[in-house]
């Protein structure tokens, strides 16, 4: 697996109980899946041989990122490895400008997609805003994640002080239009490079400063609505041919429409409930897809609701709160072993319960616990 983060640490867990040794290439020995006591070589995704060194750690390359150069993955191709998901899917979660043009043209059936354009200047953003109206929503074309390289401009003098006046031959931005939301969901499907399919019901997502703070599953949807995105999300992995788990994140607008937000082809936030509420967690699900393993039913057990704990500007003593936290009823604490700073996810809590209105309430009373809030 590229990349040792939370994401995964938790995929490790899960490779312990199929006695699959997890091979990560860290950037550190503080990592956090390296923590845990995976397999470990140090280096950088920005050096192919460093890349090429840990492939060769195992048979089957994959991804707890999308921060990869595109060119390394399809060197890694060349050379023989196999890599799932492979380049050409990875790449719509890399380049949110390919993404947004690729799926525009997607037909039977046709995926909407929020209006864009590229942009590279403050005079593209003001074009586009002449015809769809301010604010804007300005989005780094790659890169960005947890609320990084998205911004919500509401008069040209944003758009100039952001990026200045010319640009480049290449759009680094994209810029959309400014939804007014009803609801913003993922859906998790699984693929296994035989076709089969697993998905999980709707998750509702509440996102704060871009960074998503809640989650509730499933989502509080109408049940057509939940249908549609379900049908929707599997249309969408089985068009761009991704392997493992990718979340399909969705906006539905408040005038009823279903549209495509970003994808990420990997474990993923959204999914972090599953550990505990479904039958078969994200993290298992991963690892038998991309090991091309029949897959694991996603059947809830009940209600559940995830709360993010982020640091925050004090000192946060998590292992003195943790016996408070671990004593409200339905809630299951994770702690990804990460230095506490500002915006940075550091654990979660989730919490089931008969009805998401009381999963909600247990999660939220345990991560208050433990951050102090």
């Amino acid at each position: 697996m590229v990349g040792a983060g939370q994401l995964a640490r938790m995929t490790h867990q899960a490779a312990i109980d199929y006695d699959v040794e997890l091979s990560v290439l860290a950037s550190s020995a503080d990592d956090p899946a390296v923590l845990s006591g995976a397999t470990f070589t140090i280096g950088d995704v920005d050096v192919f041989a460093d890349l090429a060194g840990a492939a060769a750690m195992g048979d089957v390359v994959t991804f707890d990122h999308e921060l990869v150069p595109a060119h390394h993955i399809r060197l890694l191709e060349q050379g023989g490895h196999v890599v799932r998901p492979s380049g050409g899917a990875l790449r719509f979660a890399q380049d949110k400008l390919y993404a947004r043009r690729s799926v525009a043209a997607f037909d039977r059936p046709a995926v909407a997609v929020p209006a864009f354009a590229p942009a590279s200047s403050a005079e593209d953003v003001a074009a586009f805003a002449e015809r769809h109206g301010w604010p804007v929503v300005l989005k780094a074309r790659g890169g960005g994640y947890d609320g990084r390289g998205v911004h919500v401009l509401a008069h040209p003098e944003d758009a100039r002080r952001l990026l200045g006046g010319g640009g480049g031959t290449e759009a680094a931005w994209v810029v959309e239009e400014h939804l007014d939301l009803a609801a913003e969901l993922a859906v998790l499907v699984a693929r296994r490079p035989s076709g089969e399919m697993a998905t999980y019901p709707p998750v509702g997502t509440l996102q704060v400063d871009g960074m998503c703070r809640e989650l509730t599953m499933p989502a509080r949807l109408p049940a057509a609505v939940a249908d549609e995105a379900v049908r929707l999300a599997e249309s969408v992995v089985e068009r761009i041919d991704a392997h493992g788990v990718c979340a399909v994140e969705l906006f539905v607008t408040a005038d009823g429409r279903l549209l495509l937000n970003e994808l990420a082809l990997r474990p993923h936030n959204s999914g972090h409930a599953t550990i505990e509420a479904s039958v078969t967690s994200q993290f298992h699900q991963h690892l038998r897809a991309v090991l091309d393993w029949p897959l694991g039913p996603t059947t809830l057990y009940s209600p559940a609701a995830t709360v993010n704990l982020v640091g925050g500007p004090g000192r946060m003593d998590l292992a003195r709160r943790l016996p408070r936290a671990l004593d409200v009823p339905g809630a299951h604490v994770h702690l990804y072993a990460k230095s506490p700073r500002p915006g940075r996810k550091i654990g979660h809590v989730t919490a089931l319960a008969d009805t998401l209105d009381d999963a909600l309430d247990a999660a939220r009373a345990a991560a208050s616990l433990l951050t102090g809030e």
